[in-house]
């Protein structure tokens, strides 16, 4: 008995060292890991770069420092790399097909670092999902809405779809469609909304405002105010649009169609 607690003491302890030393080395090193990505991201090195390329970057080392200490963890507890390496390769096409959607938003965001669609900070919207980009992270793009909801967008979905950059220009135009009853004249109601147009701070006169009739619909005239400003101030002054072309019809007797219908019955005699 005394012999077999020997044999048993000479495989165990020099096991239980290894596992001890391979879950310090993973803890320790997931915490190392940790703590190089934030630096990376929010430290000197890549204070010239882009932020998306910050964060790309950052999220990229991060999953190659985790792969790394995985791999130390194995080389401690004995199991021969030849062994390990063997086993990749011959799982390298079963995980490949498993992670095709992985490998789609990895080179997607290798396309969104390269191409620069967007950039963090940038006000989009792509694939039903608008919002401010927030992260570029080497799968997912993170999107902060205007109610402060976060939407993670795959970036191979993104590198594949229409995106709609609103920050890339300085200025944006704002179009305020208003419709008028026929019997309005039609350069009166133009008037009007030009001095709307006109009277607000934030609209740019270059160009200079301008309103065209656009359709002669069943109920009325309809007419469109196209006014320039900068991309900042593009809510602001289309609610003062909106407003100001309501209230200012309302003043020169001005009136706004609703839907309507003329029944005619004709009796036969």
């Amino acid at each position: 008995m005394q012999q077999i607690l020997q044999d048993l003491s000479a495989l165990i302890v020099p096991f239980a060292k290894d596992f001890v030393a391979a879950l310090v080395v993973f803890f320790v090193g997931f915490k190392v890991v940790n703590v190089i990505s934030k630096k990376i991201k929010n430290g000197k090195m890549l204070k010239h770069l882009d932020r998306s390329a910050a964060t790309f970057i950052g999220s990229f080392v991060s999953i190659f420092l985790k792969i790394v200490v995985v791999v130390s963890v194995i080389a401690i507890l004995g199991v021969p790399m030849s062994s390990v390496v063997a086993l990749i390769a011959s799982a390298g096409v079963a995980i490949g097909l498993a992670v095709q959607g992985a490998l789609s938003n990895l080179v997607g965001g290798l396309m969104i670092l390269i191409f620069r669609p967007f950039r963090v900070g940038d006000y989009v919207e792509a694939e039903g999902a608008s919002g401010t980009v927030k992260e570029i992270s080497v799968f997912y793009t993170i999107l902060c809405t205007p109610d402060n909801k976060i939407t993670t967008v795959p970036n191979g979905t993104l590198t594949n779809s229409v995106i709609v950059n609103y920050s890339t220009e300085k200025t944006r135009r704002v179009d305020v469609i208003m419709s008028a009853d026929y019997d309005s004249d039609i350069e009166s109601v133009k008037k009007v909304m030009l001095d709307v147009a006109f009277s607000c701070e934030q609209a740019l006169t270059d160009p200079e405002p301008v309103v065209m009739m656009t359709e002669c619909g069943d109920n009325g005239i309809t007419y469109s105010l196209r006014v320039w400003c900068n991309s900042s101030d593009y809510w602001n002054v289309k609610e003062y649009l909106l407003c100001g072309v309501r209230n200012a019809f309302k003043n020169a007797e001005i009136d706004i169609p609703y839907p309507q219908m003329d029944v005619r019955i004709k009796k036969d005699i």
